[in-house]
Parts: structure tokens; C-alpha cells; sequence
């Protein structure tokens, strides 16, 4: 499964993005999808998560500020952040888990938030 990350951007503190990951393939099966976010220089931080029921899981630090859906049609996991904050700076990546717990990874989307 490949993936495409996009949608990062800079953007002043109480703005919107959407960020949005198209996969290679269906995703209708894919259990569970979800967006990562690192920094340099610390551990990369979970931030959302989708499955294949459309259950959702957010990070404490986004929850309330953030939406992930799924399109299963155009094979994309979206994450809008509302309310964006500098401590929303960070590479965004999303992330495909299989039923086999066979994991692949996007290539990442920069987020810039300035205040």
C-alpha cells in the first residue's frame, strides 16, 4: 500500500487545515487508519485514528480541534484541525495497518503554524 500525504501548509495560530491521504489501493478493508505527527528531535506522537466501522480516536492534544474521516470511494483518510496552535508545527503522516498488522507509512505533510 503506498500513500500520498497532502494539504500541510503554513498558516497563522486559529486557522484550518485539511490534510488528506490518498492510498494506492482500496482501503475499504484496511482496519485502521491513522495520522502521526513528529517533531525533530521527539518520539513521533499519534494523533488520530479511523477504522474500517468509522470508530473514531483522537490524541488528548487534538481532541475537539480534529475531525478524521475516511472516503472509502476515493481511498482517502482525511484530518481536518481546526483551531490550529504552534504547537501544531510537525510533520504530519498517515498510516495504513492491515489485518496482519503489516504497517506502511506516507511520506509526510509539513504543518507550519505561526503565532
Amino acid at each position: 500500500v503506498q500513500l500520498q500525504a497532502s494539504g500541510g501548509g503554513s498558516v497563522q495560530a486559529g486557522g484550518s487545515l485539511r490534510l488528506s491521504c490518498v492510498a494506492s489501493t482500496s482501503i475499504d478493508t484496511i482496519p485502521h487508519m491513522r495520522w502521526y505527527r513528529e517533531v525533530p528531535g521527539k518520539p513521533r506522537e499519534w494523533v488520530a485514528r479511523i477504522t474500517s466501522s468509522y470508530r473514531l480516536y483522537y490524541a488528548d492534544s487534538v481532541k475537539g480541534r480534529c475531525t478524521i474521516s475516511r472516503d472509502n470511494a476515493q481511498n482517502t483518510v482525511n484530518l481536518l484541525i481546526d483551531s490550529l496552535k504552534p504547537e501544531d508545527t510537525a510533520v504530519y503522516y498517515c498510516n495504513a495497518e492491515l489485518e496482519s498488522g503489516t504497517n506502511f507509512w506516507g511520506q509526510g505533510t509539513l504543518v507550519t503554524v505561526s503565532s
